[in-house]
């Protein structure tokens, strides 16, 4: 069910913004594995597997900002949208609401850079 309004520090998005984060997911997880599967289908060496922490973690930010309704971005700099429109963005007025919101970004933030960690980590050891 998606959400429909803006709750501090949990939902910060609406149905379009959670379908161009889905769309990000898949751009990234697609650029994951294509680049894993070049370079393990290559000579390069094992290290270059650790790039895929980028694209990796790009993956996760667009699944976990879908999944939880909640703009990393948007936390950060204060703003929500719940309309129509991808982009088209409200000020969070509320000085303790964007506190909570920028709590949750970093929590997005950190454990999608983990996952990207993590991803890459299999990936060179793998590569040895």
């Amino acid at each position: 069910m998606a959400a429909t309004e803006y709750i501090p520090g949990v939902c910060n998005i609406g149905r379009a913004e959670v379908r161009q984060r889905k769309r990000i997911g898949w751009f990234g997880l697609a650029i994951t594995v294509g680049a894993w599967i070049a370079c393990s289908g290559s000579e390069v060496s094992p290290v270059w597997h650790l790039a895929l922490v980028v694209p990796a973690s790009i993956a996760a930010t667009g699944f976990l900002q879908a999944a939880w309704h909640f703009c990393a971005t948007f936390g950060v700099l204060g703003l929500s949208n719940f309309g129509p429109n991808v982009g088209k963005t409200d000020t969070v007025e509320q000085a303790d609401f964007r506190q909570q919101d920028r709590r949750k970004a970093l929590q997005i933030i950190a454990l999608s850079i983990l996952a990207g960690a993590v991803v890459a980590a299999v990936a060179y050891i793998t590569a040895r």
